[in-house]
């Protein structure tokens, strides 16, 4: 019986996350983006406690892997695209032109698809990332409707098919780009080789405390901003 539950608890967990994106697509089709992001968020958490709960109980599987990449492209990839759309139809309508802007919104699955094939078969990517992980980019895009909510002032600039078409265009850039980015994963405590990761944790609080969702976008690029210093101060230290 335990062993039954150690090999097929983290593939539940996966199918929680599974779960959560469906519901949250069709909440964000409803027009109710606040739920939607609100699925994304709770996506997150079950992608993060699989993969724990994976390392923790050593029940790697390859059909884990490839049910959490399936789960990973509803969650993260179809179910903000779903809610970029809807954000696209929110903002104010240009003759000719923002018909065929909505649309760009779903890039964000394609991308997110070719992210998640890339990571699976990228030997770099054990410990590290190579491009933005689909869950920050899904995060990101989940605060905007909760930034609206929150800050009617910005909501003139959010919702504008330019700069969401822009954003759009330079997070699927990301995606598939080749900037390293550290892991959150904790192989030990030691401080000084996980400093970057606690200075994230850090700011992120911290951030999100004071200025809630519209913070998410700020972490993001501190995320990025940490790792790169993170890249560039390891390649230092390897003799050349």
């Amino acid at each position: 019986m335990k062993r039954r539950v150690k090999k097929h608890l983290p593939n539940a967990i996966t199918c929680a996350n599974l779960f959560s994106g469906c519901i949250g697509i069709v909440f964000a089709f409803q027009g109710n983006l606040v739920v939607a992001a609100y699925a994304i968020f709770l996506s997150s958490i079950f992608d993060f406690f699989d993969g724990l709960a994976s390392r923790v109980l050593n029940s790697y599987s390859f059909i884990g892997k490839d049910l959490d990449s399936l789960a990973d492209m509803v969650s993260f990839g179809v179910l903000p695209s779903v809610i970029m759309y809807e954000l696209f139809l929110q903002a104010p309508q240009i003759n000719g032109v923002s018909q065929i802007l909505n649309f760009v919104a779903f890039l964000l699955p394609v991308f997110s698809a070719l992210r998640l094939a890339k990571f699976n078969n990228d030997t770099r990517q054990s410990d590290s990332f190579i491009g933005l992980p689909t869950p920050a980019n899904a995060i990101l895009i989940a605060s905007l409707p909760l930034i609206v909510q929150q800050y009617d002032a910005l909501a003139h600039y959010i919702l504008n098919p330019y700069f969401l078409t822009v954003l759009v265009l330079v997070m699927c850039s990301l995606l598939v780009s080749e900037i390293p980015l550290m892991s959150l994963k904790f192989k030990n405590r030691d401080f000084n080789k996980n400093i970057f990761r606690y200075l994230l944790l850090l700011f992120s609080a911290i951030l999100i405390l004071f200025f809630k969702f519209v913070a998410v976008p700020v972490v993001i690029f501190i995320y990025i901003t940490l790792s790169l210093i993170q890249t560039k101060l390891t390649n230092d230290k390897v003799p050349g």
